[in-house]
């Protein structure tokens, strides 16, 4: 979970782009500029905001070095949330531990079928979901969850 406070460009944009989820404080600003200097954004940029925005903002923020606002980042996508001066670790923190709560191995399995959706097209993914579904079931986590759901009480998690 990526906490963006400032300005993030170039790699410190890039590492933000490798994060799940990027929370981003009203006054932070982003930016590939690596073009302005004859490089290009080489540690995923181009793949990863491609990916997350669309081929036209990726297009519009690499190729004429446009620098986007936190309201910009969030309404394209690029930012899941978009929170006060110096508030954005405290949220990042906050929904670790959201994810935290939930089963690591269905962390896990989730995470892989997210990341995959990226790499390969839906149909072929669509069986490996189910696969990764059922192998659930032979958790510990799955048992433990659907145990305290019933009891209305917080899991107590064992897979990790």
């Amino acid at each position: 979970i990526a906490a963006v406070n400032g300005y993030a460009m170039g790699g410190g944009l890039e590492f933000a782009l490798a994060c799940d989820i990027r929370v981003v404080e009203e006054q932070a600003q982003m930016a590939l500029p690596e073009a302005r200097v004859g490089l290009l954004p080489c540690a995923g940029g181009t793949q990863r905001l491609s990916w997350l925005v669309g081929e036209a903002w990726a297009s519009k923020m690499i190729l004429c070095n446009e620098r986007i606002t936190a309201a910009t980042a969030e309404k394209i996508g690029l930012a899941q949330e978009v929170v006060p001066r110096g508030e954005s670790l405290k949220r990042a923190v906050e929904l670790a531990h959201q994810v935290a709560k939930q089963s690591p191995s269905s962390v896990t399995a989730c995470k892989k079928l997210i990341r995959g959706a990226r790499e390969r097209a839906m149909n072929p993914q669509l069986p490996h979901e189910r696969e990764l579904f059922v192998d659930l079931f032979d958790t510990q986590d799955q048992v433990e969850g659907v145990q305290a759901f019933l009891e209305k009480r917080e899991p107590e998690w064992k897979n990790a």
